[in-house]
């Protein structure tokens, strides 16, 4: 059975960091992302990561500040989210993709996580 299961999520202040994990079961996924999506707002790509190689790419709006990783022995892909802002609140999901190398498109995923909430005050 396929699972993606995030943690990590909390309330932090603006120039806070946190560290979201997916731990994902049930098949080896070629791509594997992070999504948001803030009320109101669609769902928005944040990063991927190529499992194979290990290789990301960030959205412009996070780039510099948030890292993607995984550890392959856990099957776990980690999101490190520093300098974190306002407009960084949203629920943020983990999604993985059977394509080599998934965009940050939400129709290339083909299994998601339920979401772990992210909340930056001021």
């Amino acid at each position: 059975q396929v699972q993606l299961v995030e943690s990590g999520g909390g309330s932090v202040q603006a120039g806070g960091s946190l560290r979201l994990s997916c731990k994902v079961s049930g098949y080896t996924y070629s791509s594997v992302g992070w999504f948001r999506q803030a009320p109101g707002k669609e769902r928005e790509g944040v990063a991927v990561i190529y499992t194979g190689d290990g290789s990301t790419y960030y959205a412009d709006s996070v780039k510099g500040r948030f890292t993607i990783s995984q550890d392959n022995a856990k099957n776990t892909v980690y999101l490190q989210m520093n300098s974190l802002k306002p407009g960084d609140t949203a629920m943020y999901y983990c999604a993985a993709s059977l394509y080599w190398r998934a965009s940050l498109w939400t129709n290339d995923y083909n299994y998601w996580g339920q979401g772990t909430q992210v909340t930056v005050s001021s």
